[in-house]
């Protein structure tokens, strides 16, 4: 075999059967699959983040929204305006924070499905993509888990890279940027109906424009 593939790999001191070979050249060992292990450890902690950030921001939005019943209960416009302003803030990062949540579940989900090689090149290239987006849609609100994902996402690359070497397996980018945008699609669906069934209405008579997100 190959100087780079036996390094990656590692190789045996006694000589193997053809089909372990071919099965050994597949499977993602050696040093790819602990690195794909870290990078699935690192994404689920940012999932965690991510749910602490949404149980804050919820705990935010159940404190406004009883400011903005109890200001329009006593008639008092301009308070219920100012609320119902800074609630919809509030509501439009709880569904960004929703939206990356979701995201980096389905990621995680293929991620540990990978059994081949081959499958690693093809799964990480929309992988990659999606966490560039969520990374863009969260920095605002949270840096470190931005930046967090830009480092997970260097890490990624390199595996792709180093799978590619090892199998000859080429990334088709077309196709990649096309499974990158089904999953952050869903994610937004999934976010959208989740966060109609989570956010009670405001009050009627609240104006309109300041409660769309």
């Amino acid at each position: 075999m190959p100087d780079k593939f036996t390094a990656k790999w590692g190789e045996s001191e006694s000589p193997e059967p053809f089909s372990s070979k071919v099965r050994d050249s597949i499977r993602p060992q050696g040093q790819l699959k602990p690195a794909l292990d870290r990078a699935v450890k690192r994404l689920e902690g940012q999932i965690q983040r991510l749910d602490q950030t949404s149980n804050r921001l919820s705990e935010r939005d159940k404190s406004l929204f009883a400011k903005v019943v109890e200001a329009y209960s006593k008639h008092d416009q301009p308070h219920a305006t100012a609320f119902a302003n800074e609630l919809t803030e509030i509501r439009k990062t709880e569904k960004t924070v929703m939206n990356a949540r979701l995201a980096l579940e389905q990621i995680v989900l293929r991620l540990k499905t990978v059994t081949e090689l081959g499958d690693m090149v093809h799964t990480l290239g929309p992988v990659i993509g999606v966490l560039g987006s969520i990374r863009n849609a969260i920095t605002g609100v949270l840096p470190d888990a931005g930046r967090e994902l830009e480092q997970i996402g260097t890490e990624l690359n390199g595996i792709i890279s180093s799978a590619g070497q090892t199998t000859g397996f080429t990334l088709d980018f077309a196709t990649s940027n096309e499974e990158a945008q089904k999953i952050l699609t869903e994610a937004a669906s999934i976010a959208e109906e989740r966060a109609k069934e989570k956010f009670p209405e405001l009050p009627a008579g609240t104006p309109k424009t300041q409660t769309h997100t």
